[in-house]
């Protein structure tokens, strides 16, 4: 018996529903904050044109995967740099977060020293989705910590990511109170913070962002970011 595969970008586009049905019923409506993981500028740039109407947005840099060290940096700067340039981020006044470089932190999470057939693996495998665990569980504690309404990843817009599995990863932490035992404080002080259903690619998505990186000159990637995509 096969299971009927998700619609996550008509999941999304529900929830927006409901959100501007109370916006336009309510006159002290206040947009609700999104807590956005974003791996680089291009991947966030749609993402933003987006969502930014709808969702107060603090995008979330969180990605101690990528290699090498100057990479890293060159993605973050070309986020800061779109950022200040483009008009709704500007006009919905878009913040960001930037979390710690730590790659042991990636390595350690993943595993892949020890189970070395990881690190061979194309994309979209185990390697990859332990990555992607890793990195949108520590958005989601940030996001619960800081009294977020909802928090989601820009990485389903990318073709060479798995969306089912992000989706699923998403699912699981926002059910799953479990996963904040880490944090100091008790668990009934913390909002649960939503997850947000997303397939960015769909609709022309991924095609849009490669659009706004050529509009804005942001430098496009040629890797995933980890060494091992790097070495593919």
């Amino acid at each position: 018996m096969t299971t009927q595969k998700i619609n996550y970008q008509k999941e999304l586009e529900k929830i927006i529903s409901q959100i501007e049905a109370e916006r336009s019923s309510n006159p002290d409506f206040k947009k609700p904050t999104l807590l956005l993981h974003a791996c680089c500028g291009p991947c966030s740039s749609y993402v933003i044109e987006y969502l930014s109407q709808i969702f107060d947005i603090t995008i979330y840099y969180y990605n101690p995967n990528i290699h090498p060290k100057e990479e890293y940096f060159r993605r973050l700067e070309e986020l800061k740099k779109f950022l200040t340039e483009f008009p709704d981020a500007l006009k919905n006044s878009v913040k960001l977060v930037v979390d710690d470089y730590n790659p042991e932190d990636y390595f350690e999470a993943t595993n892949v020293h020890t189970e070395v057939e990881l690190q061979n693996e194309p994309e979209k495998g185990e390697r990859c989705r332990r990555c992607y665990k890793f990195r949108m569980k520590k958005a989601f504690i940030y996001a619960c910590q800081n009294d977020f309404d909802w928090f989601t990843t820009t990485l389903s817009i990318s073709p060479h990511k798995d969306s089912e599995k992000i989706n699923v990863i998403g699912r699981e932490l926002e059910e799953n109170k479990k996963v904040l035992v880490e944090l100091e404080e008790t668990l009934s002080s913390l909002q649960h913070t939503k997850f947000l259903p997303s397939d960015f690619k769909k609709k022309g998505g991924f095609l849009r962002s490669t659009q706004l990186s050529e509009e804005y000159g942001l430098w496009r990637q040629d890797y995933c970011g980890c060494v091992f995509s790097m070495r593919k």
